[in-house]
């Protein structure tokens, strides 16, 4: 089991760039994909990228293709998401997330409390 807190969230100008990190108590953080959502006030939570045990497989939404970068560092235990070219649109509260499939999100069990970033335009 493993429990996510995430960081690095703040308020950032368009075009700006953000690290947001999720640091991962307990054990077993290589056993588990690992990925980031946001959801945005008024919209559905919605799946931003993730990333498989030992970071050989990534997907990310249309959406943040080419500007979103994740990975992580399994003896830290920590995952991060590096962000550029902010756009207004990406203004969400943003979660890690983690579990055993890395196709079933639906199934992922330990989630983050969330990480508000804000973007101006």
């Amino acid at each position: 089991q493993v429990q996510p807190v995430e960081s690095g969230g703040g308020l950032v100008q368009a075009g700006g760039s953000l690290r947001l990190s999720c640091a991962a108590s307990g054990s077993n953080f290589g056993g588990y994909s690992v990925g980031w959502f946001r959801q945005a006030p008024g919209k559905e939570r919605e799946v931003v990228a993730k990333i498989s045990r030992i970071g050989t497989s990534t997907t990310y939404a249309d959406s943040v293709k080419g500007r979103f970068t994740i990975s992580r560092d399994n003896a830290k235990k920590t995952l991060y998401l590096q962000i550029n070219s902010l756009k207004p649109e990406d203004t969400a509260v943003y979660y890690c997330a983690a579990g055993l499939d890395y196709f079933n999100v639906q199934d992922w069990n330990y989630w983050g409390q969330g990480t508000q970033v804000t973007v101006s335009s």
